[in-house]
């Protein structure tokens, strides 16, 4: 069937709050427009992202009970680093309390001031841990993969000539880690093939440089692995993923993406004096080694769900209940990223609202407007999350895509919520030009998104 059923049925249920448009129109404009400030009880439908959202399963509950909390050797912490290690391969394994921590934990021991580190497309939280440490993120993603109507069934594929470039132009000296992400969010969350992936290998090793994946949705990028290149499609998404892996020299993971939890993450890496330094600091912020800022019962619910994102039942369900949700916009004339991405649908808010420019942030027109209209949370990936200042004219240097994400949370919503997703969207498309564009009233130097205050236009 093209889009299978659920492969699960339902056990328990959380009634949602339905608001009216007159409450909803208040909360946003007091949250100064910012769908980040608005109380989650106040959302009828919250695709503001697939993190930490995920509904887990009655073995992953069941884990819960068996959580040892002993603070140092739990045995939940060799559950995690045996499941972790059969998947992914590396040698150290480092609990973390979310991805951002990884990578933090990663770029605060091996970056200096004037580092480069090339990626496809960084996201957010990434992009500033980088920046943050006096390094760029840059960005060297194929051509096809800024181009929301290509077709290319690779999208998030890194350019090898961007790269190769790259390391001539910055030297490899000052290109501590080259980092890949699967699947490409940023970029419409598109995946990357099996034999870019090795392409990538071979330049980092060819020039001694460290090989990292952001693996968060690793499950999803290797489902399309196997729908997409042929010598794939009788294998396992876990043979897939394990030599995936095999190509790199670590990797950071948020596990409220792929692991089906709502907290937790780890850091993997072979090198062992990278591992050692980063061990330490963890220590020191974070916690002792087996635990890592997480509860015994957390890591147990990690390493049951890591095991559960693998079945293909459930990716394939995964996978087309996003690409039912897209075809049903792309029908109504609803510009969005082809071909539809593994965890979201990705609204193109340059085609959708030709009117308003980059500066007035078009995709964030949008988010308001879906939340005032059907309750509907959804996340600007544009020119308010990823622009840049000229360092010196101090104008914004808008990014290439401004999009709209609507993420889904794994396990949670039905495909008649899809349904309502969908018809809510196409009628602001119909409405779409009288919609008006935003200024900022206050912004923090890093991750402005989360805590900006707007004014409409």
């Amino acid at each position: 069937m093209r889009f299978p059923a659920e492969p699960f049925r339902i056990k328990v249920v959380e009634p949602i709050k339905i608001t009216s448009q007159e409450e909803r129109e208040t909360l946003i404009r007091e949250a100064g427009y910012n769908i980040f400030s608005i109380p989650a009880e106040s959302i009828y439908i919250d695709l503001l992202t697939d993190s930490g959202t995920s509904a887990m399963s009655d073995n992953q509950w069941a884990g819960l009970m068996l959580g040892d909390e002993s603070y140092a050797g739990s045995k939940n912490y060799y559950h995690f680093e045996k499941t972790v290690r059969d998947i992914f391969g590396f040698k150290n394994i480092i609990p973390t309390h979310q991805g951002r921590v990884a990578e933090n934990l990663l770029f605060s021991n091996i970056l200096k001031k004037g580092d480069v580190v090339p990626s496809n497309i960084h996201f957010d939280t990434t992009r500033a841990n980088i920046e943050y440490h006096g390094a760029s993120a840059l960005d060297c993603v194929i051509d096809e993969g800024l181009d929301p109507s290509n077709p290319h069934p690779f999208k998030g594929n890194m350019d090898i000539d961007k790269l190769e470039a790259a390391i001539q132009k910055y030297g490899k000296e000052r290109i501590p880690v080259i980092m890949i992400t699967i699947t490409n969010n940023s970029g419409g969350g598109q995946p990357v093939s099996m034999n870019n992936i090795r392409q990538v290998s071979d330049v980092a090793h060819k020039y001694g440089i460290p090989f990292f994946f952001d693996a968060c949705r690793f499950a999803e990028n290797c489902y399309f692995i196997k729908e997409r290149e042929r010598e794939f499609r009788n294998k396992s998404i876990l043979e897939i993923a394990r030599e995936l892996f095999s190509y790199g020299d670590g990797c950071t993971m948020s596990a409220k993406k792929d692991g089906l939890v709502n907290i937790g993450g780890f850091l993997a890496m072979n090198d062992d004096n990278w591992a050692q330094r980063i061990t330490n600091m963890l220590i020191l912020i974070e916690g002792f080694k087996t635990y890592g800022g997480l509860a015994g019962r957390d890591l147990e619910a990690i390493a049951r769900g890591l095991q559960e994102v693998l079945d293909e039942n459930y990716l394939r369900f995964r996978i087309n209940q996003t690409r039912y949700l897209g075809e049903m916009l792309d029908k109504e004339g609803v510009p969005i990223v082809k071909p539809v991405g593994g965890h979201a649908v990705y609204i193109d808010a340059k085609r959708f609202l030709p009117h308003i420019p980059p500066e007035q942030f078009p995709g964030q027109a949008i988010v308001v407007e879906l939340y005032k209209r059907a309750g509907i949370r959804a996340v600007e990936i544009g020119s308010l999350m990823m622009s840049k200042k000229d360092p010196e004219t101090g104008k914004m240097i808008p990014p290439r895509l401004e999009l709209v994400r609507l993420a889904i949370p794994r396990r949670v919503y039905t495909n008649m919520h899809m349904q309502y997703v969908a018809e809510a969207l196409t009628k602001i498309y119909r409405d779409r030009e009288k919609l008006r564009g935003f200024t900022i009233e206050y912004e923090p130097e890093f991750l402005r998104h989360f805590t900006v205050r707007l004014k409409m236009l």
